[in-house]
């Protein structure tokens, strides 16, 4: 076993002690199905999810379903939650509806996207070890878990209140951020489309207020599913609204902005409309233009 390896088990088990711990915090104050507690239950499944579907990826050795399984992960724990669930009020339903919809939305458009690539270039390397694959599929367990953990401690909690205005803020702050993703999504896939652009970086629309309009958009929403469970959070379950900050750090510090980043430079590092359009154009929070592109 090489020193690769072994990060990569010692990784997976700090994963599992992460996943422990928010399924212990979540856990609290919310419904018990046959002495254990949902919450808890939605974790574990969101996790053994992600390690069945490994299985057959490794012995393919792909990730063309990666993506895709996280999205069936999102969407079966959230079924697992509303059904186990002895109450199914309106904030339950609404956050299952919103999730299930973002879920849906986000998976096909990745899924198609990766097909039409043939492959996710982050797994090049990755897919040919056993553990560090392996790290990679309980990694997207956990994100399933800490980005659904708010929601889940809602939906799961026995205390519930009607809803109001931080149901009604909270949707309209999802539905803002879940547009504006999907804008920005569509922007880049039309301009990658037009033969013209080959070999350009996207600076129009959307992409002329911000280098990734699309992650702003994923956090807004995510801060909109966080608002509607505001009213029902309690004791330790509010260490749940960690939800919009890991999506936060994980977007700008860890997967996206950051390898985004660094293969643009590679590309058009030097190019003076690449340089630009970088020190004109904010990385995240969108900002009008103060030029024509």
């Amino acid at each position: 076993m090489d020193k690769t390896d072994l990060r990569s088990i010692i990784g997976i088990l700090v994963v599992l002690v992460i996943a422990a711990g928010i399924a212990f915090a979540g856990s609290q104050g919310g419904t018990v199905v046959s002495g254990i507690p949902l919450f808890s239950l939605c974790v574990v499944i969101a996790i053994a999810i992600n390690w069945l579907a490994f299985i057959p990826a490794f012995i393919l050795k792909t990730e063309k379903f990666y993506d895709l399984t996280g999205s069936i992960s999102y969407i079966t724990v959230l079924l697992v939650a509303v059904s186990l669930s002895p109450i199914r009020d309106g904030r339950s339903l609404l956050l299952f509806g919103m999730i299930s919809i973002w879920a849906i939305r986000l998976g096909s458009f990745l899924f198609l996207r990766i097909r039409g690539a043939g492959e996710d270039r982050r797994f090049r390397e990755i897919k040919k070890s056993f553990f560090r694959f392996l790290l990679a599929w309980t990694l997207q367990g956990l994100w399933v878990s800490l980005s659904l953990a708010a929601a889940l401690a809602a939906i799961t909690s026995e205390y519930r209140v009607d809803l109001g205005i931080f149901a009604l803020l909270g949707f309209l702050v999802w539905v803002f951020g879940f547009g504006f993703e999907i804008i920005a999504d569509r922007q880049k896939s039309q301009f990658n489309q037009n033969p013209k652009n080959k070999g350009k970086f996207i600076n129009v629309g959307l992409w002329s207020w911000s280098r990734h309009p699309n992650y702003f958009g994923e956090i807004v929403l995510w801060i909109g599913v966080a608002i509607i469970t505001l009213p029902v959070l309690r004791g330790w379950q509010w260490i749940t609204l960690i939800s919009p900050i890991f999506i936060y750090i994980l977007l700008t510090r860890i997967s996206g902005v950051p390898m985004l980043e660094k293969r643009a430079d590679e590309k058009w590092g030097g190019q003076e409309d690449y340089e630009s359009y970088k020190s004109s154009t904010p990385v995240l929070v969108p900002r009008p233009p103060s030029r024509t592109n």
